[in-house]
């Protein structure tokens, strides 16, 4: 049992961390630096990102893939906790951040929709496939 619990911990983590790696390194990485730049740092911290990263894919497999009984549930359930997450962070930094841009929240939020969705199906799909049985609550 637990090493199917960390065989989908990883694989739902591999598939989150390229969807994210990806969207930011080829599409968002001029806009965000457009947006935002003086705000980032030379060098990310990668311990921090790291903690996000096991946070978010743990908050995914445990709130919208062990529950859905199907592939679409299931990115009906990333969906929504990846507009959760993401309009966590955006719109508490609209909030208290002098001049946060309103492009960039849209854009992350939307971000956040897509790729939770998309993690939480493939995810869903390939663990069935794996004849990993999901705990159901």
């Amino acid at each position: 049992m637990m090493l199917k619990l960390a065989a989908a911990f990883f694989a739902t983590l591999v598939l989150y961390g390229t969807f994210d790696l990806l969207f930011i390194n080829l599409f968002a990485k001029a806009f965000i630096q457009k947006q935002v730049g003086p705000l980032l740092a030379e060098q990310p911290d990668l311990s921090a990102g790291i903690v996000f990263y096991l946070i978010f894919t743990a908050g995914l497999l445990y709130f919208c893939i062990y529950p859905a009984h199907s592939w679409q549930q299931a990115a009906l359930n990333g969906a929504f906790f990846g507009l959760v997450a993401y309009a966590t962070y955006e719109l508490v930094n609209k909030a208290l951040l002098a001049g946060w841009p309103l492009a960039l929240v849209v854009v992350d939020i939307a971000w956040g929709i897509f790729v939770g969705a998309a993690v939480c199906s493939l995810s869903y799909l390939l663990l069935s496939r794996m004849a990993w049985t999901p705990v159901k609550r």
